[in-house]
């Protein structure tokens, strides 16, 4: 089986993460878009399997969830009329739930924005922890359920609940001015959490990291993603390259070697072999391979 060379691989790997297109990572580096295409998805289900396996039994004092919107081929309001829209065409929310203090991303899920999304995440999340923690959410009420069924009362849970002004008066300011927010109410929801880190901040800036680093996030354009198995795929790319590659510039080390996770600082090296890891065996080809037809039998 033809593969691209070691060197190609992580090339391609660290220029997708750093927002270039397929197209224009082909044209860069001489491959096919089909190629890119093929290695992004190998590259995902490997960061998936990595993200599985590394981010366990993490000990955390603060948790902060949010879920931040982007699309899939069309935005929900448009794919009535679109021309061929694939399955889960529409809006898409990612999931986030981080660290406040490691900043590690300890759980993701990419869904709707219904309970059962929120479900998924919490429990997730639950599964990742190895101490009770101090959770904040936004005032979205389907946290309030999904937290309960996952932790019960194993929890430190509030709610951030903020309170927006009067949306600006012209149409034109209106689609590009969000409305000012006016106050930020701290429910406290479960157990005891302590007001004074009672805060979505940090996960809210994470989805600023998100929306910077992924072009898919980039709002008035047309590099949002046409396949949802794409979007996860270069998700997951992203919090695996964000956890274990990048160092993060306040904490001098990676989320992840801050949190304990690791003791090491990854490299794309390590993603490449395990993508290779997880490659199937190669098949012969040719005269004796599955593709082969039956030879004529001569008397």
């Amino acid at each position: 089986m033809n593969r691209l060379p070691f060197e190609t691989r992580v090339k391609i790997l660290h220029m997708l993460v750093e927002g270039s297109s397929m197209r224009s990572i082909g044209r860069v580096l001489d491959v096919s878009p089909n190629t890119v295409d093929k290695l992004l998805r190998e590259a995902g289900a490997a960061c998936m399997e990595i993200h599985d396996r590394e981010v366990q039994n993490v000990r955390s004092a603060r948790i902060q969830c949010d879920e931040i919107w982007s699309f899939c081929y069309a935005k929900q309001r448009n794919v009535g009329v679109a021309k061929s829209p694939p399955d889960k065409a529409g809006d898409v929310w990612t999931w986030t739930a981080i660290d406040a203090q490691t900043k590690l991303l300890v759980s993701w899920f990419v869904g709707d924005r219904s309970a059962v999304s929120a479900s998924i995440l919490m429990e997730d999340l639950k599964s990742r922890l190895a101490n009770r923690v101090q959770l904040t959410t936004d005032g979205h009420g389907a946290y309030l359920e999904a937290v309960e069924d996952a932790f019960g009362a194993d929890i430190d849970y509030a709610q951030l609940v903020k309170i927006y002004g009067e949306p600006p008066k012209t149409r034109g300011e209106s689609r590009y001015s969000p409305a000012q927010i006016v106050a930020a109410e701290r429910r406290r929801i479960e157990g005891s959490p302590d007001p004074d880190h009672i805060s979505t901040s940090m996960v809210e800036r994470h989805n600023l990291t998100i929306r910077m680093a992924l072009r898919r996030f980039t709002r008035l354009t047309n590099a949002f993603s046409k396949r949802i198995e794409n979007h996860v795929n270069a998700l997951a790319l992203h919090f695996v390259h964000y956890n274990f590659i990048r160092i993060h510039r306040t904490l001098k080390v990676t989320p992840a070697m801050a949190a304990g996770v690791t003791t090491v600082l990854w490299s794309w090296d390590d993603i490449v072999e395990q993508m290779d890891a997880m490659a199937p065996p190669s098949q012969p080809r040719g005269p004796y391979g599955p593709r082969a037809r039956a030879a004529p039998v001569r008397s």
